[in-house]
């Protein structure tokens, strides 16, 4: 039977299960990627598990994110993260080395290979061929340790790329197009798989952008072929090696099907503050900025930037506009300084930044109050930027160049000159100088794991009781992001390792009492939150349910999850339960108090729930998606309490 090449990634990888649509799977990763912002919860994760040494044929362990050193905290993590590597046999990239995606994609990312990581945009790796999913750094820790990861199948969404990009329409217009088709929605549950004509004019770096976003349209992951283009840039990097022919299969057939004609896109841009908020650039032309911002892991390779450079050359960026440069690797940095592209983007008035996320998970970088930042970054969720009223624009770095130096938002279609050529060196400078390799085992079974003050091992979760009475202490509306439930930015992040102090700090983007309010009810007696749709959209920052459970959340109420955050919620013990009627979303409100009664008898895969109002004769109807399996880990109180009864089960 003709497959396509997602159904044949699944296939090599898939250890149980039926490949049938929304049924479950149990997949094997054969790569795993952590960042410092979720990878020490999961090293600590691992030391619970008492883990030897993983069972992976590669782990790394990225540090990117974090990197601003203004106290003790972040510095800790780095030294923390680092001999945790070296006690489990992971692969360590140094602080500045860069972005851990595209430097996975250089150095590790290999067609075919499977790949799973603690960062929903590790789906950029399917710009090589492989099925690379995000998910919560708990069952990274699980693939890590040799174990499958259990997921529904996804289905799979063909869409066909004919045509050729016009002058200043780059790859970010193409993944601006989907979002402005399909929102942020879009792809829950799919899996999105390109193809066609089209494919021949797009390189490596470009796929990696259409990848990368993939995220934003809620995707399980994107997949590209591995064909020529793949094998080009695998030997750019001294890596040919590792190239094998991926396609499809001649007359194969998708479950959801879409057509992208390359040669009609136009410029395109995501006002504030969601990536699904697209428009033509020509339609908001001539709004006033306050920032230029190039790079990210959306627009991370030399085109991007030797571009921007390009288009500045010999001008000078708008008297009023902050224009930020954020290299994404120090190869990348070395190679644009070696041809004197570095020197045309300082001569026109960029602030260079440390090769890293920065700006993008609000490390830094924030805009003004109220002044609009145009980003290549891959995400503009509210307060994202670290600034509470920012107003973050995402577009392409042709759209971001020409406005830097305009002063407004510019279509770069617009502009007074020629289009600039860009070619790609055949070679990159490959520098793995700041690897450092994982120790033999016997080495490493000596290493102690270094933990500063603020590293605190993970809290202990009780089970589920069988009966709850849970007050709704906080109600919210449609696609509430990560970044909202559990803020990024440098004043949160460095106590990603600190889940108690942490937790202060959990939904502070849209409340200013749930904290305080959750520990007056008391973590022992818990709580509820009831959402809208898409709850929990964005990013794989497992602090977002756990940060809650430590405070009591018990139970969340929605019309629908993200995915990630969905499997986050089961990992640490909440119940995620949905409306059976989306209408009885508007008849909670917070202060009501739901009642469960029976719950261990009640909750079966399949079964309708219901919950009592408290002083009330309402009855909420109330369904699930869990498995059998992912049941008996609610009820045990997360997943490292479920593993560690099964294990104590299987001994002697």
């Amino acid at each position: 039977m003709s497959r396509n090449l997602t159904q044949k990634l699944i296939e090599n990888h898939l250890t149980d299960g039926d490949m049938t649509p929304g049924e479950p799977i149990a997949v094997r990763f054969d790569q795993t990627l952590t960042q410092d912002a979720t990878g020490t919860l999961v090293m600590l994760t691992l030391e619970a598990m008492e883990l030897d040494r993983v069972k992976t044929e590669l782990s790394a362990q990225y540090v990117d994110h974090n990197l601003i050193q203004e106290d003790y905290r972040n510095p800790d993590d780095h030294l923390f993260l680092h001999s945790a590597a070296q006690r489990f046999g992971v692969w360590f990239s140094r602080p500045g080395n860069g972005v851990s995606h595209p430097l996975h994609m250089q150095r590790f990312g290999r067609p075919g290979s499977s790949l799973i990581g603690s960062d929903s945009h590790s789906c950029a790796a399917g710009s090589l061929g492989m099925f690379a999913v995000g998910s919560g750094g708990t069952n990274v820790a699980l693939a890590m340790a040799g174990e499958p990861v259990h997921m529904r199948m996804p289905e799979v969404w063909g869409v066909k790329l004919t045509g050729e990009l016009p002058a200043w329409v780059s790859a970010k217009d193409i993944i601006l197009e989907l979002l402005r088709r399909h929102d942020v929605d879009g792809g829950v549950g799919r899996v999105i798989e390109y193809y066609g004509p089209g494919l021949d004019s797009l390189r490596a770096m470009d796929r990696h952008v259409i990848a990368n976003m993939g995220a934003e349209l809620g995707a399980t992951t994107t997949v590209f072929p591995a064909d020529g283009e793949v094998r080009r840039f695998l030997a750019s990097e001294d890596r040919e090696e590792d190239w094998s022919e991926l396609a499809a299969d001649e007359g194969c057939d998708y479950d959801q099907h879409e057509h992208i004609d390359l040669s009609g896109l136009e410029p395109l841009i995501a006002r504030p503050s969601s990536p699904g908020n697209v428009v033509p650039v020509s339609e908001v032309a001539g709004e006033p900025i306050y920032q230029a911002y190039i790079g990210s892991s959306a627009n991370p390779g030399y085109r991007d930037f030797a571009m921007a450079a390009e288009m500045v050359r010999d001008r000078t960026v708008a008297g009023h506009v902050s224009f930020d440069i954020n290299p994404t690797s120090r190869q990348l940095l070395q190679m644009l300084i070696r041809d004197g592209r570095l020197g045309a983007l300082i001569a026109a008035g960029a602030r260079l930044h440390q090769a890293g996320c920065n700006g993008c998970i609000g490390m830094g970088q924030a805009p003004a109050t109220d002044r609009n930042s145009l980003r290549t970054v891959p995400r503009n969720f509210p307060g994202r930027s670290g600034n509470t009223e920012d107003r973050v624009w995402l577009c392409s770095p042709e759209t971001t160049a020409a406005s830097a130096f305009s002063g407004e938002i510019t279509d770069p279609r617009t502009l007074d000159m020629q289009y600039p050529s860009i070619t790609v060196p055949e070679r990159t400078d490959v520098d793995t100088r700041l690897f450092v390799a994982p120790r033999p085992e016997e080495e490493a079974a000596k290493v102690d794991l270094v933990k500063g003050p603020n590293i605190k091992s993970l809290p202990e979760l009780d089970a589920l009781p069988d009966a709850m009475e849970l007050p709704v202490l906080l109600k919210v509306g449609d696609d509430i992001s990560t970044d909202e439930i559990l803020p990024a930015g440098a004043r949160v992040l460095p106590y990603r390792s600190n889940i108690p102090k942490i937790a202060g700090f959990a939904f502070s983007a849209v409340s200013d009492h749930y904290a305080q309010d959750a520990r007056e009810q008391g973590k022992d007696a818990g709580h509820a939150v009831v959402g809208g749709s898409n709850y929990g959209q964005g990013s794989s920052r497992e602090h977002a349910a756990l940060a809650p459970r430590y405070l009591g959340l018990r139970v969340v109420i929605s019309k629908g999850f993200s995915r990630i955050h969905w499997e986050n919620l089961i990992n640490f013990g909440v119940l995620p339960l949905e409306f059976a009627d989306p209408d009885d979303y508007d008849d909670l409100d917070e202060g009501d108090v739901l009642v469960f009664e029976d719950l261990h008898g009640e909750l079966k895969p399949g079964n309708e729930l219901q919950a009592a109002v408290r002083d009330d004769d309402r009855r909420i109807r109330l369904c699930h998606a869990l498995s059998q399996r992912q049941i008996d880990q609610v009820r045990a109180g997360g997943i490292i309490n479920w593993l560690k009864q099964n294990r104590h089960s299987r001994e002697p």
